[in-house]
């Protein structure tokens, strides 16, 4: 990778961060609670990385993110254990791709624990895919502007486009 020369890299603190050690079907189980749960720090966490495109400005966000998922699975690992590894073994052994409807039953149990303890509410089907206004604190960076056009004239661009000699611009108009 080829980074200019007056690029920083985070230190090694800003970096380190308690991972997230767990299997693919552990995270398939509790990524429905983690998404909930976790939402508004995972969108303030993507908002800031899309808005300021560079990382580096995020790391905060980020790690509140990761504790924010770390405090689900020891909420799940204190209160709810059992049911959590009875409905992570279902979705690993009934199907290879980990598919939910085999196991409705033992997903209803761990519902009524985390509701109990964590109170954390399932999400009903279709809830991560709706449209959602998030609203930050955070001051609005300033618009980003690639370091290449730096001094470089703007074109000046006429306020309209003169009628087209032969017909339409676009073809199927």
């Amino acid at each position: 990778m080829v980074v200019p020369k007056d690029y920083t890299f985070p230190s090694d603190e800003e970096l380190t961060v308690e991972e997230i050690n767990i299997s693919y079907p552990a995270l398939h189980a509790a990524s429905f609670y983690v998404g909930k749960k976790c939402e508004l720090d995972n969108n303030e966490f993507t908002l800031c990385k899309q808005e300021t495109k560079d990382p580096r400005k995020c790391l905060k966000e980020g790690r509140n993110v990761t504790a924010c998922a770390m405090g689900v699975f020891k909420g799940l690992k204190e209160h709810c254990m059992q049911e959590f590894n009875q409905y992570k073994y279902c979705l690993e052994q009934s199907s290879s791709r980990l598919e939910l409807h085999h196991c409705r039953k033992t997903q209803g149990v761990l519902d009524e624990c985390v509701l109990k303890n964590l109170k954390i509410e399932r999400p009903y089907f279709g809830y991560f895919c709706e449209a959602k206004v998030h609203d930050t604190k955070r001051p609005k960076p300033e618009p980003y502007r690639p370091t290449y056009t730096d001094g470089v004239a703007e074109p000046n661009l006429p306020d309209h486009l003169d009628e087209p000699k032969f017909g339409f611009r676009n073809a199927w108009a």
